[in-house]
């Protein structure tokens, strides 16, 4: 005889390692966040079998959920295509971060001055996982990479803020996240095999700055140092980024690694 239950949208997919391990996981806000993360630079517009293959969801789910943020403005449908995009409205979650987070309210002035007294690109960034997110920037004339932007992602173990960051972990955990990471030689100049990485990281630590030369973008330099809290934990990274057409690897040091590292000590709640 039928219940007479009704079925949800969380009835329809067997429930996952997640929500079985976290019993106050509300799965379809899980599923909501995983519909808006499949937007990308690579994937702008999408349809909605697109979208159900990218979330893993069936075509059903999919559809509901797609109608949902619609209605909440955070997706747009092309009524001629019926594909979906993002809309400026997704924005206001990184525009409340950005104007609450104490972090970015203390680092500004020093951000600040230290771009115009090097006249060069200096950002701010968090560690998230594997990967840092920049959460300033302040860009000079001579920048290379226009395409990084405020939200911009990049691989921590081969970034000069990533292993900044990094080298002020404890070994171990800073080792589990370089294991996990997904390690590859971007370039020819990428560090990227954990024993090298792991040496790179006890250098940062002595000389209480990181470099990177060529490793994620050809031709670029740069410097980091970490931000520190009061508990000794990295809150973030401070970077200065030059093009190697400019400076030497030698040049960039003797030029900027001072300014880094005060800069960073200014910052640091200690």
């Amino acid at each position: 005889m039928a219940t007479g239950k009704m079925k949800t949208i969380e009835d329809e997919a067997p429930p996952k390692r997640g929500r079985a391990t976290d019993p106050l996981l509300v799965m379809s806000v899980e599923k909501a966040f995983r519909v808006l993360s499949v937007f990308d630079q690579h994937s702008t517009s999408l349809s909605l079998s697109q979208i159900a293959a990218a979330t893993e969801m069936d075509v059903s789910a999919a559809q509901r959920f797609t109608h949902t943020l619609t209605k909440l403005g955070y997706l747009r449908k092309d009524p001629e295509t019926k594909r979906f995009e993002l809309t400026a409205k997704t924005l206001q979650l990184g525009y409340y971060y950005l104007r609450s987070n104490r972090l970015v309210e203390r680092a500004m002035p020093y951000l600040l001055h230290l771009s115009k007294e090097t006249e060069e690109t200096v950002n701010m960034t968090v560690l998230d996982d594997t990967e840092i997110i920049f959460i300033s920037r302040f860009m000079s004339r001579h920048m290379l990479n226009t395409n990084v932007i405020i939200g911009s992602r990049m691989p921590a173990y081969c970034t000069a803020p990533g292993i900044a960051i990094l080298s002020q972990l404890p070994e171990d955990e800073a080792v589990a996240i370089l294991e996990r990471s997904d390690r590859k030689p971007i370039t020819p100049s990428t560090t990227w095999q954990i024993d090298d990485l792991v040496k790179k990281l006890r250098v940062s630590r002595e000389q209480g700055y990181a470099t990177a030369f060529d490793e994620f973008y050809r031709g670029d330099a740069s410097i980091a140092a970490a931000v520190v809290a009061a508990n000794n934990r990295p809150e973030g990274a401070i970077n200065i980024a030059v093009p190697l057409s400019r400076f030497s690897p030698e040049a960039v040091v003797e030029r900027f690694a001072m300014h880094i590292i005060a800069g960073a000590h200014s910052i640091s709640n200690t």
